[in-house]
């Protein structure tokens, strides 16, 4: 039975942060999100995807006044390296959003106006614990004392993400957050997988029974400068996450959208793709916001885990940091696509490392996937075309089980990437890809090249054929240059690549290579010795 294809726009957004400079974790986030709006162009629905850079706060202030360089100017520079990232990790974005814009601005004193005439706005005195690192309050019971290894200095520091905090005392404006405690639980109530996976979705959950208090969503300018000023109040500045979240409505053309066509530019967002640490932002305050104005909320929020270094979490401030340029430089944009996908964690973090790298590709893309195109494709005392061609003749006397796994394995994967979970979608096709390796091997078609084994010989090739074209069509999110090259040298057509095509016997019009296979793209995966 086949997976019914709803008819929806889907929009993926994301946003990074500046100042500091891009890190693997960033680059994961990127691969996730890229990966899932390829997934739904190849279903032949339209895509959005939105990311860029968070320009504004305490955080990037102090670090232009570090670096002795005007806000502005900073951000100018600051923004470039994850842009550049972006493009080299071959990300599909439709928006790269700087905060910084002015149409983000417009939006964003748009929106303010809007909730403070509906009420949700007042001004009182506000004193907490601030951490300038995660740009948040932090009541006292989510602080703690604590000791800098190094220096012996104590301070204090915030339970969940160890960063400083500050204690602060300032007049600013403040967002009815505790009335939608009960609209929030009984929207999650409803939404059973709006946040994946479902434990977070359970500890959003449970912070919000615990109850919530009035949000603070500004600071005094002659604290913070650098961000949105308060309409009709320049003594206030707008809080950085109340800006940074409206950049999804920013690049929906709100408050713009057409009567009637509110959703033709891509709101809501079918998912956010964001790291386990701003789960807060996104999953209260946010819905929060939109209830507010009467506007929908996102359909689902891909959280994913972290990666550790030695079993450590990453931390620039004690170097324990991967450089995603390097890494692309040094594994190949694909391979590093791969990987991520691969290992990456959604509900556990997941360990990187260098020898996982190798050990991923050399299994997984060397001697797996890339083993069997040269077989394939390069196999004396066969034909592909042939085989493909006289398809009708030996249909029925293809390998059952294997035949069986072909013909499940793209609604398979529709159902991973429906939860989402790209990783186990990529584990799937893996899986077939290593089960067709093992076909291949026993049924050992180089002693089937007598003419009276031929229709034998142009069945296991065929099948063997279908195995690539079929993983390919559905690793084309995964891996789109690599797979670009594998459907080339099989004869795919450009057209016959699409989620629908991905299916036994779809395609008898395949079978000899757009380009001359020679020495240059002979191996779709050589070793990677030979990459550096």
């Amino acid at each position: 039975m086949r997976v019914k294809l709803p008819k929806l726009r889907e929009k993926i957004t994301r946003t990074l942060i500046c100042p500091a400079e891009p890190h693997i974790g960033h680059l994961y986030t990127l691969v996730l999100t890229d990966i899932l709006k390829r997934w739904h162009v190849l279903l032949g629905r339209k895509s959005i995807l939105v990311t860029g850079t968070d320009e504004h706060g305490m955080k990037v202030q102090q670090a232009a006044a570090k670096a002795g360089k005007e806000v502005r100017a900073f951000c100018d520079e600051a923004y470039k390296p994850f842009q550049a990232l972006a493009k080299e990790a071959h990300i599909d974005y439709d928006h790269f959003i700087r905060t910084s814009e002015p149409d983000h601005r417009f939006a964003v004193q748009h929106f303010w106006l809007l909730l403070r005439e509906r009420g949700w706005i007042y001004a009182k005195k506000h004193e907490g614990w601030y951490s300038v690192s995660d740009e948040t309050f932090y009541p006292q019971s989510a602080v703690q004392l604590a000791l800098d290894p190094a220096t012996g200095r104590k301070f204090m520091a915030s339970k969940e993400t160890r960063k400083e905090v500050e204690w602060t005392s300032e007049n600013n404006y403040h967002f009815r957050l505790s009335a939608f405690q009960t609209r929030l639980q009984e929207h999650y109530s409803k939404s059973h997988d709006m946040i994946v996976p479902w434990t977070r979705m359970k500890d959003v959950e449970d912070e919000i029974g615990k109850g919530l208090q009035d949000l603070s969503i500004s600071r005094p300018s002659e604290r913070l400068s650098w961000g949105i000023p308060v309409p009709d109040d320049a003594t206030q500045t707008i809080y950085v996450w109340l800006d940074a979240l409206i950049n999804y409505l920013t690049k929906a053309n709100y408050p713009f959208q057409i009567p009637g066509q509110e959703n033709a530019a891509g709101w809501p967002a079918d998912c956010h793709v964001i790291g386990k640490d701003i789960v807060r932002f996104h999953c209260i305050y946010w819905p929060a916001f939109l209830m507010a104005l009467d506007l929908p909320l996102p359909k689902q929020i891909l959280t994913h885990a972290h990666w550790t270094l030695g079993n450590e979490k990453m931390s620039k401030s004690t170097g324990m940091v991967v450089n995603p340029f390097f890494a692309i430089n040094r594994f190949g944009v694909d391979c590093m696509r791969y990987y991520l996908a691969l290992n990456g964690g959604i509900k556990n973090d997941s360990s990187y490392d260098n020898s996982f790298i190798v050990a991923r590709y050399k299994r997984g893309l060397q001697s797996g996937l890339g083993n069997l195109v040269s077989r394939v494709t390069r196999g004396k005392g066969w034909d592909v075309r042939r085989a493909v061609k006289n398809s009708d003749k030996h249909i029925e006397r293809l390998d059952e089980q294997l035949s069986l796994k072909l013909s499940k394995l793209r609604d398979m994967v529709f159902r991973c990437m429906s939860e989402p979970d790209p990783r186990e979608g990529l584990h799937t096709i893996m899986k077939v890809v290593h089960d067709t390796n093992a076909y291949m091997q026993s049924s050992a078609p180089w002693n089937l090249c007598e003419p009276e084994k031929q229709e034998q010989l142009d069945c296991v090739i065929y099948l063997c054929a279908e195995s690539l074209r079929i993983c390919g069509i559905l690793l084309q999110p995964y891996m789109p240059a690599k797979m670009k090259q594998l459907l080339d040298m099989l004869g795919v057509a450009e057209d016959a690549r699409m989620w629908v095509d991905a299916d036994l016997g779809k395609d008898q019009d395949y079978g000899e290579p757009k380009d001359e296979i020679g020495k240059e793209t002979e191996m779709l995966f050589p070793p990677l010795n030979s990459q550096f």
